[in-house]
């Protein structure tokens, strides 16, 4: 296609878009410039799945240049620029803070949004990111480590002129926080309706894995199985699973911490017993045999050995585009465990043994589980009883009779 010569104030941009049709993305468009300072001709290119992308992405650049700023800043990643600009983000802080910022940036933030130009980063974009590590299930303290690495970096691409407004800067992420931890107000509605949808899910998750590894569709057959958080299903040994009477004792999970996945005790701190149903029994024990003779095995792990997390579960399986062509866009990985526990429920396990299974710590929790109707019937057996302490209740004396003469 025909180059077209944009002069912007300072740099003088010329910019193509070339079709190369045996590419994946094969618009490819093109921006090359002048440095006034060296006087060597720089160009930058990127590969776009249609023509209009790559009209967008030339828009881009010019209006970068327009407002001074080169177009290799322009388009500079957040991961790059955050990476060379660190010094500066985190200047003033105390030692003691650093760690864990770094740590927030290099193991959630470079993996969530570093491959995204920093002038594309949305407020939008920050927001789903942040309800993610939140479906993940990491701690409040590391979330609000995590945000506040990126709103510094950020609040540095503001002073170097890359962009206006500083889209990390997000109010209301403790709300999303609690309601996570409350499992929300009607965790059914995110449960799976049946076992032939669980196990399309699986196979089609396992389909879009690298090398179509089975045991990613096995992790999620287990959780839904058992309502339990992926960082327990990770967490569990060989040794945990009593075949005999096939029961699972949860007892560590792993988690996200400083310097990779760490194993540590339960979110209720306790451990509690879990009943493997029959239709995983055979699963369990081939996990079992392919683990060996070692009770510290771990039950499940990667294609690699590796520990399993609920982001690395997400990643290996294209997870959100998966459920999306299910039509279960709204499904998480959390949401297994809303299954299982929307099933038990159904199956009408008590509730005070559901709770047991679950590791609530409290029974409002637990009563979101079940069937409205039951909701009903409960309802009616506290009118009865408001009935009852009613009719209990000592009537009032009359009011003495005053005598006057």
């Amino acid at each position: 296609m025909a180059e077209k010569a944009i002069v912007p104030v300072g740099v003088r941009l010329t910019t193509d878009i070339e079709y190369r049709p045996d590419r994946l993305n094969p618009y490819r468009a093109r921006v090359r410039w002048f440095d006034p300072a060296t006087k060597r001709r720089l160009s930058l290119s990127e590969g776009k799945a249609d023509e209009d992308e790559a009209q967008e992405w030339l828009q881009s650049i010019i209006e970068a240049a327009e407002a001074g700023l080169s177009p290799s800043l322009a388009t500079m990643k957040l991961a790059e620029y955050g990476n060379a600009n660190m010094d500066l983000a985190l200047r003033g802080l105390e030692l003691k803070t650093l760690d864990p910022y770094l740590s927030g940036w290099r193991m959630r933030v470079v993996p969530a949004l570093g491959h995204v130009a920093v002038r594309m980063i949305t407020n939008g974009a920050v927001d789903r990111t942040v309800q993610n590590w939140i479906a993940d299930e990491l701690s409040r303290s590391t979330v609000k480590n995590t945000i506040a690495v990126l709103v510094r970096v950020m609040e540095q691409a503001v002073r170097d002129g890359i962009i206006k407004v500083n889209p990390a800067r997000m109010t209301g992420w403790q709300k999303l926080y609690k309601q996570a931890e409350d499992e929300l107000l009607d965790p059914r509605a995110l449960a799976l309706p049946d076992w032939e949808t669980l196990l399309a899910l699986a196979d089609a998750l396992v389909a879009a894995s690298h090398d179509e590894y089975r045991g990613w569709g096995e992790v999620v057959i287990f959780a839904a199985c058992t309502a339990a958080r992926i960082g327990e299903i990770s967490g569990c040994r060989v040794g945990d699973i009593d075949t005999t009477q096939w029961i699972w004792t949860v007892r560590r999970q792993t988690t996200p911490a400083p310097g990779g996945l760490t194993d540590k005790g339960t979110k209720g701190k306790r451990a509690r017993k879990v009943p493997i149903v029959e239709e995983i029994r055979p699963l369990v024990a081939q996990r079992i045999l392919s683990a060996g003779p070692n009770p510290d095995a771990r039950l499940f792990t990667g294609p690699r050995g590796g520990r399993i997390s609920t982001a690395v579960l997400r990643d290996a399986t294209h997870w959100d585009n998966v459920v999306t062509k299910l039509g279960y866009e709204h499904l998480r990985r959390h949401d297994l465990r809303h299954t299982a526990l929307t099933w038990f429920a159904d199956a009408g396990v008590q509730v005070h043994v559901l709770r047991r299974i679950a590791g609530h710590g409290s029974l409002t929790t637990t009563q979101r589980y079940l069937h409205p109707d039951v909701h009903k019937i409960t309802a009616a057996g506290a009118a009865l009883s408001a009935h009852f302490n009613v009719l209990r209740a000592p009537r009032s004396l009359p009011s003495p009779i005053v005598m006057t003469r």
